[in-house]
């Protein structure tokens, strides 16, 4: 049986083993035991017939594939076409599964790669793990100043709903099951028997993951999205984050590491804009968001009850070994007469057992602070300030292993996730506040939208009292054009709650997306500043503000490359704005999970950033896929937490900064022409006349619509004849799946060629930090579109002048990226991600061809029923892609 098995596609220069070769053997074997049982699920269910269809698919777009061979794409799209409907869909199905099962395949061999690489304290630390950061930092500016950095070091990931995780949360459930049965079997320890179960049960759960539908039938809810962040916490965040604090820790202490106090800071801090983003989101209601915060508290409050009781069943050292400090034991004096019962019944469980006594009755006024009792903390610092009072008096006494060990865990817990778990950050459109402020001023009655409005705000107000200022204090004005846009948050909030004191705090935070407003960005902060509501603020935290940068909708407005020129141009402005006023600034970075939405490596995102705008403080935007890619796996989340802060730490350090300023000075002829004429072709494209129609023919646009992703409308509501308030997620989604991934590079090839120069652009390649992020990225992008499938894309409209356009541009961008490389093809300097590249590709294709299938179909019956059979199986192969791409908008 050969279905799914290892087969490699690759150019002719490459035999098809010598790549298979170089493919890790346990991965492969794991692909190919993977393959084998779903190819035995897919017999059991539809017969040798089904297998067999789906083998002639397979091969034919292999051969295709392999050697660019138009009759066998031509005999592939044929059979495809002799499908009947209900075998398209098996079909869809089955390579859908496929793609499912072989992620999740590389996500165990990363795991595995990482824990064999890192499996001994005396390995050598990687050039991006955080003790190498710290060395070259001691190297570059001394150790005291290397500490005062690293004190203040703060990496800030938000998590957000954006609607880019295709998978259902019961396909996710499956393909975790399958994941942990994959770890029972490589442990390698089984008995025969054992063997055996474990293969019985990956049969029975690659059987549930083909017989459960891939598409959603209704779109989730807000609170839905809530509850599938909660899993990443639950299972990885909240063990992981110490465990990244104590890795750092037992490197900088060595062999006094658990006999000395800690040195690493709790560097990391979590926000969340699930439930809280209500820009074009209906659905997200000032009660939705207050009933978010409250299941993120439950789950925190929970996590840190469950700890405590752990480690203070374990704390049994007694007294006479172990005396409790004066502060301790007036600690137990003002827990007994706050809680007499509770200190009465473990008192009787512990007399000799002080240390044990006071963290249960902590762990039971945690319990309290969940139940809302009162018995409650009122805010994290009481908790931490209980806790510290316990490990001074272990100190004091000599337990210093006890002090510093499971204690400290918890004490980082507490610093890193309070008791919200993660700030939640509202995000709403600048003109939606305009409107609501305007009806405020005019008097009469009030429209509902408004009323929503000025409820967020006493929703904001409720939520710092219930579980203090930093659980939302971050207020998100999309669309910033003025310093009258942020002034209006603070009117509105003033309005809401009745008076400027009674007023939440709140950081209103200015979102630059378009390119106008990133090139009037400084201006308006200046104007900013001036607002009596700010400079409290600014004196308040001590001169600190955040301003926030789009990737999306920047991207979409002038292209990637002019966008990616004017995103780095607006850093430096701000950044040199901030140290001519004195402020600390945060800048956050509104990423995508795609290329085109500013995604791609983060962490070498952050070394190309300009110098003086990171100063140890990187926040982004984490969302859809990548959540989960990142952060769904123990080992995986722990390295990449590692990396991003390394990588925030080194953005600043002489060497680094001077690396990016001198490239930004060197090369600032060729970042002009780069940007003049990117721009000036994607304008070409985009503002030709009926653009967006046509771009809604050739893609699946429209059917993407119908995916219930997430909780938030496709669209602000205009129709395909503009393109303005498009989301950027559909834009960049779209383009994907027709296999072009316009998002991500068109532009680029004619703004090279304009530059001409191959010895000045390999010069800027191999000097100018920005500009290599940018090739490799694009790279990428180009190693997953594919002319043959985006010919019959385009091939669906009827303007063979933007067609030719695209292709053009295609072409010329892989030429001249090879050029500036000096790479005779695409990815050959990664040569790990281009073997990755091609042996999915033919899989990809096949499910092309099946959603080209249903396009066409769809075209020429003009049907708009997203419950008949050829809007169906579209679905289900739009979801097929996202899975075999791995990335969506």
């Amino acid at each position: 049986m050969t279905i799914f098995a290892d087969t490699t596609p690759g150019n002719p220069e490459l035999s098809r083993r010598s790549i298979r070769d170089e493919v890790d053997a346990a991965l492969r074997a794991d692909v190919r035991l993977l393959g084998s049982l779903l190819g035995r699920i897919l017999t059991e269910a539809g017969g040798a017939e089904l297998l067999n269809d789906v083998e002639r698919l397979r091969e034919l777009t292999i051969d295709a594939y392999e050697k660019q061979n138009n009759a066998s794409i031509e005999d592939a799209e044929k059979l495809v076409e002799s499908f009947t409907p209900v075998r398209a869909e098996q079909v869809a199905r089955a390579f859908t599964s496929y793609f499912h099962l072989a992620n999740l395949a590389e996500e165990h061999h990363r795991v595995r790669v990482l824990r064999t690489r890192f499996s001994s304290p005396s390995d050598p630390a990687p050039a991006d793990s955080l003790p190498a950061a710290i060395e070259r930092l001691v190297d570059e500016v001394g150790r005291e100043e290397t500490a005062e950095r690293l004190a203040a070091l703060r990496f800030h990931p938000v998590l957000t709903a954006h609607p880019t995780e295709a998978r259902r949360r019961a396909v996710a459930s499956a393909i975790r099951r399958i994941s942990d049965l994959l770890s029972d079997r490589d442990s390698g320890q089984q008995s025969r028997l054992a063997a055996a179960e474990i293969e019985r049960r990956l049969l029975e759960q690659i059987d549930v993951l083909w017989r459960t539908s891939p598409l959603r039938t209704t779109r989730p809810t807000p609170l839905d999205e809530v509850r599938t962040a909660m899993n990443i916490f639950d299972q990885t965040l909240f063990q992981v984050v110490p465990q990244v604090y104590r890795l750092l820790d037992d490197w900088m202490l060595d062999s006094e590491a658990g006999k000395k106090p800690v040195v690493a800071p709790a560097f990391m801090r979590l926000g969340s804009w699930i439930a809280a983003d209500r820009d074009g989101n209906p659905f997200v209601t000032a009660e939705v968001t207050e009933e978010a915060a409250a299941i993120a508290s439950e789950h925190i409050l929970f996590g840190l009850e469950h700890a405590a009781t752990r480690i203070g069943r374990t704390l049994t050292l007694d007294s006479e070994d172990t005396p409790p400090s004066e502060a301790l034991l007036a600690l137990w004096q003002r827990q007994q007469s706050i809680a007499p019962q509770v200190t009465s019944q473990i008192g009787t469980r512990s007399p000799h057992e002080p240390h044990r006594r006071v963290l249960m009755v902590v762990a039971a006024r945690i319990v309290a602070t969940r139940q809302g009792t009162e018995l409650a903390y009122g805010l994290p610092d009481e908790l931490i300030s209980d806790l510290r009072v316990i490990q001074q008096s272990l100190r004091e006494a000599g337990a210093d292993r006890s002090a510093n060990g499971e204690l400290q865990n918890l004490i980082w817990q507490v610093e890193t996730f309070g008791f919200h778990l993660a700030e939640l950050e509202v995000r709403q459109h600048s003109k939606v506040h305009r409107q609501a402020l305007a009806e405020i001023r005019a008097g009469g009655e009030l429209s509902e939208m408004t009323h929503e409005v000025l409820s967020v705000y006493r929703t904001i107000a409720t939520l710092q009292k219930r579980y203090g200022t930093a659980a939302a204090r971050r207020y998100i004005v999309s669309f910033t054009q003025s310093s009258a846009d942020i002034a209006t948050v603070f009117a509105l909030a003033e309005a809401a709650l009745g008076s400027p004191e009674a007023a939440p705090i709140l950081d209103a935070v200015p979102l630059f997306e378009t390119f106008a407003d990133l090139e009037a960005s400084t201006d308006i902060l200046d104007e900013m500043i001036t607002l009596p509501q700010v400079q409290a603020r600014l004196a308040a935290t001590g001169r600190k503000l955040e301003v926030m940068l789009g990737y999306s909708d920047s991207s979409k407005d002038v292209g990637p490359v002019s966008a990616t020129l004017a995103l780095y141009s607006a850093q430096e402005r701000i950044s040199r704005w901030a140290q001519d006023n004195d402020i600390e600034l945060t800048l956050f970075h509104g990423r995508g999970g795609a290329l085109g939405r500013g995604g791609g490596p983060a962490n070498e995102a952050v070394m190309a950033q300009p110098g003086g705008s990171v100063e140890g403080r990187f926040k982004l935007t984490e969302q859809g896929e990548v959540i989960f890619a990142q952060y769904g796996d123990k080992a995986i989340a722990a390295r990449h937490i590692e990396q991003m802060a390394a990588a925030t730490l080194l953005a600043s350090s002489p060497s680094n900064e001077e690396a990016n300023n001198t490239a930004t000075r060197d090369f600032v002829d060729i970042a002009r022409t780069l940007d003049l004429r990117s721009r000036e072709r994607f304008f070409e494209l985009i503002k030709a006349d009926g653009f967006a129609p046509w771009f809604a023919q050739v893609t699946p646009m429209e059917e993407v619509g119908l995916l219930a992703l997430g909780s938030r409308p496709a669209r602000r509501g205009l129709s395909v004849e503009s393109l303005e308030d498009l989301r950027a997620i559909p834009w960049v989604f779209a383009w994907t799946q027709a296999r072009i991934n316009l998002t991500g590079w068109f532009g680029l090839g004619s703004a090279l060629a304009a530059v001409g120069d191959v010895d000045a652009l390999r010069d800027a390649y191999a000097r100018w930090p920005l500009f290599t992020a940018m090739i490799n990225n694009v790279e990428m992008s180009l190693a997953k579109t594919d002319d043959r499938l985006a010919k019959r894309y385009l091939a669906l409209g009827d303007r063979d002048d933007l067609a030719s356009l695209v292709l053009d541009e295609m072409e010329i961008t892989r030429e001249w990226v090879r050029r500036t490389t000096g790479h005779g093809e695409i990815l050959e300097g990664r040569p790990v991600l281009q073997r990755a590249v091609r042996l999915r590709s033919p899989y990809v294709d096949a499910l092309s061809l099946l959603q080209l299938r249903a396009l066409r179909a769809v075209r020429s019956s003009g049907s708009v029923d997203p419950a008949d059979d050829t809007h169906r199986l579209l679905l289900l192969a739009v979801n097929g892609v996202a899975a075999g791409l791995q990335n969506t908008g």
